[in-house]
């Protein structure tokens, strides 16, 4: 049984009268990369920088390697923090950043030089630990922050949006190097991010939270296909995911009634074993809708207005109307749809998901 890196039990923080974390427990495994994942001001960033020791806790307990850090400072308690910002040195050069936290440690000169070697070597930073911060990049200077964390040598290492201040193709570039350092060094590492590209890349495990609770924890294949509420199944999917209201029968084969059309529920997995029958939202992603020869031959289809189309290159995202419901379609890149056309699609029903309406939870 894999040992737990890092516990969190019923952790409680409020500023003033508000709750910001609620009754929050939570257990990381040895070597685990999990990702904090939700919308501004859901409590991520608070997570982590309680787990830093950089907030003090209104109730509850934190535990790194086992060991009781509720009241630790943070320089004691086993962690390397890399912020959204840079906070590097100006007037150090990379170097200088890299070591000064090890020599105000009091570590010996040779330990410190290999430790820096060492972080340029995995880095690729070698030929700039000469230079200034002002003479490197954006994502140069966010590798020497990585490497700053990384001379610490500790057992967990924790990420507060270190690539939202790049630009796209730096924040790519950077993210396949971080999932690189974690095979590497097989450390925890927590990542803080509003991004769910950067979520479902990195993770071993995504945290979805939303006002100070965590919705669903689990990996990224199990929360695009299983959504436990209808908050997650929107947040993740870009287009987030198509959803139509109906009516769930269970007078005979199970199906949903919506938008004048029957929707058999043949090969849908029920996430509960005696589902209700009544008014739910039915889900369906942009992907797994067909089009053309496909959708002729699908369970069920739906005829739609097309009301913009965005070629992306390798996809071509459609925006169409099903009545007055919005429907987006996502379509090969080489596909040719214009505006006003009436589009048949067509989808699987064992693709989708189910929600009750009332309680958002999936059926």
């Amino acid at each position: 049984m894999t040992a737990n890196s890092v516990e969190i039990k019923n952790l409680d923080l409020s500023f003033g009268s508000v709750d910001v974390l609620k009754n929050l427990s939570l257990d990381i495994p040895e070597g685990e990369f999990l990702v904090l994942l939700g919308a501004s001001g859901c409590g991520k960033s608070t997570l982590l920088n309680c787990i830093a020791g950089l907030l003090d806790l209104t109730g509850g307990q934190l535990f790194i390697k086992g060991r009781n850090v509720t009241w630790e400072e943070p320089s004691n308690r086993g962690i390397g923090m890399v912020f959204q910002s840079y906070a590097l040195y100006p007037q150090m050069t990379v170097k200088g950043n890299l070591s000064f936290g090890l020599k105000n440690a009091k570590i010996p000169k040779p330990e410190i030089e290999e430790r820096v070697a060492r972080a340029a070597e995995i880095l690729q930073m070698g030929p700039l630990l000469d230079r200034k911060p002002s003479e490197l990049s954006g994502g140069q200077r966010q590798r020497v922050a990585i490497g700053r964390a990384l001379v610490r040598e500790v057992d967990v290492f924790l990420f507060d949006e270190p690539l939202s201040n790049l630009d796209a193709k730096l924040r790519a570039d950077l993210r396949v190097e971080i999932k690189r350092l974690h095979h590497r060094l097989k450390n925890t590492m927590i990542y803080v991010t509003h991004d769910q590209i950067e979520a479902m890349t990195l993770a071993d495990r995504i945290a979805i939270m939303k006002d100070g609770k965590i919705q669903q924890l689990s990996s990224p294949e199990e929360i695009y296909s299983n959504p436990v509420n209808k908050y997650v199944a929107d947040f993740i999917g870009s287009p987030s995911m198509n959803f139509l209201e109906g009516v769930l029968d269970l007078s005979g084969a199970p199906l949903v009634r919506a938008h004048g059309a029957d929707i058999p529920l043949v090969g849908y997995n029920f996430a509960t074993e005696k589902p209700s029958a009544g008014d739910v939202v039915f889900g369906i992603r942009p992907e797994h809708i067909v089009t053309g020869e496909e959708a002729a031959s699908a369970p069920v289809q739906f005829e739609v207005d097309v009301d913009l189309v965005e070629p992306l290159g390798s996809d071509t995202l459609v925006w169409s109307m099903l009545d007055d419901q919005r429907v987006h379609i996502r379509m090969g890149g080489k596909t040719r749809v214009k505006v006003g056309e009436t589009l048949k699609i067509g989808f699987d029903p064992a693709m989708a998901s189910i929600f009750d309406k009332a309680t958002e939870l999936r059926v």
